[in-house]
């Protein structure tokens, strides 16, 4: 193997984490390798990170790649010891939790103290792992990946001593991320975040972003020289191919996966499947981190729906459920409509089962969704169109079909073509 084919990529995030956050590099990765290149994973030992979930399943794509894995230090563990009691069950994901008096001071300490995020306790370790390989594999790529932006920390360390073709990976804003304004933050520690983010855009030899748009142009007013490319999150082909379609016939099969919370518009779609269910019956099926509370909630106003929650599935469980939905429902988070494309979304789109998102529709995510021909980006308030989407897919359930166009340019096999392309630019 070429030096110049080795490529190393710091991830704080990788199997058997679960999540939509690891699968990104662990697909780049996983085809990277498939295609003729070597990548070398450095990353967080699974037993001292601060990982929400977790999904071995995962560790089946990654077979076969060098992955180094390192200590941490991080005061993330204690954050949520301090707000839930558990080293686990606290570490926010979506939405951060200010009711209480205790809440509003963790909130604070973590968005004041913990600069740029409460993960930066792996940097050291992750530089001084990077240090080693670099010299022994004569390393000159290397991709760092975020969240947690403290990682591009470490590449910016890494690039200034060996002068490597850095490419910073943004899976999520940094500064505008949609969360950072829950954490009362000071004049102080938001210049502190900023000059943070300016250095590493100002220093990378490239920035990676999954969506373009507002973010990009934001970005670009820091850094108006830098490169900028859009390498947006996808789906696994592979997998929607051996994965059969396999929706029940005497029931309207209503599916929501992934994170779900307060910090998402989602009454208005469950008050349309109530009304629904007075003269329809509907199967709602939800899967992955959602909290006792929100269930409960659901099952209060749908008191005529079939409600069942699966828990945290593996990707594959994910995607199997998925495929036996005549309707699959996606709720943006609050301020992060012009952010993020999810890679779930275009999972979703992959399957060709009709998709009803609940955003802005005029969103780099609501223009893209509407390509669909029985797909929408709605806003919560449009309750009378919400209410006449799901209405007609529960009239036609079954016989419905989700196409895309140039749907396989978001497989990702073709993206880590683009990926590749990027590097050797």
């Amino acid at each position: 193997m070429t030096a110049n084919k080795k490529v190393l990529i710091l991830s704080y995030y990788w199997p058997p984490s679960g999540g939509s956050g690891v699968q990104r590099w662990m697909y780049f990765a996983k085809h990277l390798q498939q295609l003729g290149w070597e990548p070398i994973v450095i990353t967080v030992d699974e037993h001292q990170a601060a990982y929400p979930v977790m999904d071995y399943s995962l560790l089946e794509e990654v077979e076969g790649i060098c992955v180094i894995k390192t200590a941490t230090k991080e005061p993330l563990r204690f954050y949520s010891l301090l707000t839930s009691g558990n080293t686990k069950s606290g570490i926010p994901q979506g939405e951060i939790k200010r009711k209480s008096i205790l809440g509003k001071v963790a909130a604070f300490i973590r968005g004041n103290y913990f600069i740029p995020d409460a993960r930066k306790g792996w940097v050291p370790f992750a530089i001084k792992a990077a240090q080693k390989v670099i010299r022994e594999e004569k390393i000159s790529q290397i991709i760092t990946t975020g969240p947690p932006h403290s990682t591009h920390l470490a590449g910016l360390q890494l690039k200034e001593q060996f002068n490597l073709n850095w490419w910073v990976d943004f899976r999520d804003p940094w500064v505008d991320i949609f969360y950072n304004t829950s954490f009362y933050r000071t004049e102080k520690a938001k210049q502190k975040d900023s000059s943070f983010e300016r250095e590493v855009l100002h220093s990378a030899n490239g920035v990676i972003l999954t969506v373009g748009g507002e973010l990009q142009a934001q970005l670009q007013k820091i850094a108006p020289n830098q490169n900028f490319v859009v390498l947006p999150n996808g789906y696994d082909a592979e997998l929607m191919k051996t994965t059969p379609v396999a929706q029940p016939k005497d029931v309207f099969h209503v599916v929501y996966t992934g994170l779900l919370t307060h910090n998402q518009n989602y009454t208005s779609v469950f008050k349309a499947l109530a009304e629904l269910s007075t003269t329809e019956p509907v199967l709602l099926s939800l899967a992955g981190n959602i909290s006792q509370e929100i269930i409960d909630e659901i099952k209060d106003c749908l008191p005529q729906v079939e409600v069942v929650y699966h828990g945290y599935l593996s990707h594959r469980e994910a995607v199997g459920l998925m495929r036996k939905a005549h309707l699959l429902l996606n709720f943006i988070f609050k301020g992060a409509s012009s952010q993020m494309i999810s890679g779930k979304l275009l999972e979703y789109l992959a399957t060709g089962i009709p998709v009803l998102s609940v955003g802005d529709p005029r969103s780099v995510a609501g223009e893209f969704i509407s390509q669909g021909s029985a797909a929408v980006m709605l806003d919560a308030k449009d309750t009378k169109e919400i209410s006449a989407f799901i209405s007609k897919l529960a009239f036609e359930k079954g016989r419905v079909f989700n196409l895309f166009p140039g749907l396989e340019q978001w497989s990702r096999e073709g993206l880590t073509q683009q990926l590749i392309e990027t590097l050797a630019s």
